[in-house]
């Protein structure tokens, strides 16, 4: 190794490559940055975390299994500790638009690590003593099934501390609004035309109910991701590993995370295909199209003041225009909805990349993963502040919802049992033509007196089924 100036002379087998002296990473960090400077998306500092995890789980593996001595574990296990906590976040600069692999990225962290390591032992960077970042800090591994390994533990390290827990939180300020606006008659709305009565709550209570059923989903999707690539080897036939390898090391890893991952039945799939992550995604999907319906509705509920519908209130967070004075917008709806359909189109992005699974290796890898937590970071940081700054503090507005409750022509369908179809559609109709009331029209067309008419068309009774007089 030699030095000049502002940079060392490092080595790989394609040569030697000049690294800045200040710089932790080596050579093949340097070639990825050289050859692959595209856009500005970076790897974020929790897949970094979970990658330093995974190579300190793997350290300690191996130390199990006697193929790393006790210097250099604790070497390795010492500078993944730094990483963690933020110490080197400078020091994983390259582009997720890389080798489909994520080789660049891992030898960026065995790089990294095999050189605050050896600086740590007295020794210099780029000089692969005591630790070399193949040797010792890669051992065991490919990186064709430790990024992979990687990019599970990752997601699910996102799943459990936000997108979990932001849902969770939402669902219970939604189940909170149901009750809460339990009393609020008001029209129903179907091919957003006038509907037979329901309750606020009722309404607010299916939002609950469907992102419930998506909670579900997510949770089911996990199990795929606890499954591990790691053990695989290039290919898939754990080449170079011991046969207790995978499962040491993916009992190690659920040790460190506090998460429960098994090691992969096949790790050929692990490899080669993405299966968990694109379900996963699909999921994500899913939470996508239930979050934009509920917030559509919100948006219209609450249009107006005067001109809309006006069912609702939501904060008046920030002034709405800057032309026109006093205006308050839905921004959280718009900011939630635009996340939908980022999302959506995620999805896309997900499914066909993970289709590219020629032969024994997918490599699609670093896009994958890449989008699967921006999703999960969105989505999450969306719900938090759509539920405190929207929904929070959505009010009824009473007397708009018993106005349209009354005008509604709807209410027509409590007479179908007494008088039938074709006579109820006919009331509606001429109440509609003559800008009557449903009881005025009634009355007109002489079928019910209004003593008769007041007992069958009752908003509250038409919230629920009849009981049977029969049981």
């Amino acid at each position: 190794m030699g030095e000049s100036g502002q940079f060392r002379i490092e080595k790989d087998s394609m040569g030697e490559i000049q690294v800045p002296r200040a710089a932790l990473w080596g050579a093949q960090t340097q070639r990825s940055l050289q050859h692959f400077a595209i856009g500005d998306d970076r790897f974020n500092a929790a897949f970094i975390n979970a990658f330093a995890l995974v190579k300190k789980a793997a350290a300690l593996s191996n130390k199990a299994l006697g193929a790393l001595d006790e210097t250099q574990t604790a070497l390795i296990v010492q500078v993944c500790d730094e990483i963690s906590a933020g110490q080197h976040d400078e020091q994983f600069p390259l582009s997720v638009w890389q080798t489909g692999s994520g080789t660049q990225t891992n030898m960026n962290v065995n790089e990294v690590i095999a050189n605050r390591g050896n600086e740590l032992a007295g020794g210099a960077r780029g000089s692969n003593t005591p630790l070399h970042p193949n040797d010792h800090v890669n051992k065991a591994q490919s990186s064709n099934d430790v990024f992979p390994t990687v990019m599970h533990v990752a997601t699910m390290q996102a799943l459990k501390a936000q997108l979990m827990p932001s849902l969770a939180a939402l669902i219970a300020m939604l189940e909170h609004k149901s009750a809460e606006f339990d009393a609020q008659v008001k029209s129903g709305r179907t091919h957003m035309m006038d509907a037979t009565p329901v309750t606020l709550g009722q309404e607010f209570g299916a939002f609950q109910a469907q992102l419930s059923f998506v909670r579900k989903q997510l949770q089911e999707a996990q199990a795929g991701v606890a499954q591990l690539a790691i053990g695989g080897s290039a290919v898939g036939t754990g080449l170079n590993t011991d046969a207790r390898w995978a499962q040491t090391v993916a009992a190690q890893i659920s040790a460190l995370s506090t998460c429960e991952f098994v090691s992969a039945d096949n790790k050929f799939m692990a490899l080669a295909g993405h299966e968990a992550l694109v379900d996963l995604h699909g999921r994500l999907n899913l939470l996508s199209t239930a979050l934009y319906k509920m917030a559509s509705d919100i948006r219209l509920m609450n249009s107006g003041p005067r001109c809309g519908l006006a069912e609702i209130t939501i904060p008046a967070n920030e002034p709405g225009s800057s032309i026109m004075p006093g205006k308050v917008n839905p921004t959280q709806v718009e900011a939630l909805t635009m996340v939908c359909l980022r999302v959506m189109g995620n999805n896309t992005t997900v499914s066909m990349a993970g289709s590219q699974g020629q032969f024994q290796l997918n490599v699609y890898k670093p896009l994958i993963i890449h989008t699967v937590l921006e999703s999960i970071g969105l989505l999450s940081d969306a719900m938090n502040s759509f539920r405190e700054h929207c929904l929070h503090g959505i009010a009824p507005q009473p007397e708009n919802l018993a106005r349209y409750v009354e005008r509604s022509l709807m209410l027509v369908t409590a007479l179908s049992p007494v008088i039938g179809y074709d006579q109820a559609a006919k009331v509606a109709k001429y109440a509609d033509e003559h800008d009557l009331s449903l009881r005025e029209a009634v009355a007109a067309l002489g079928l019910l007196e209004d003593a008769q008419f007041d007992a069958l068309v009752d908003a509250r009774k038409m919230l629920f089924p009849f009981e049977s007089k029969t049981r």
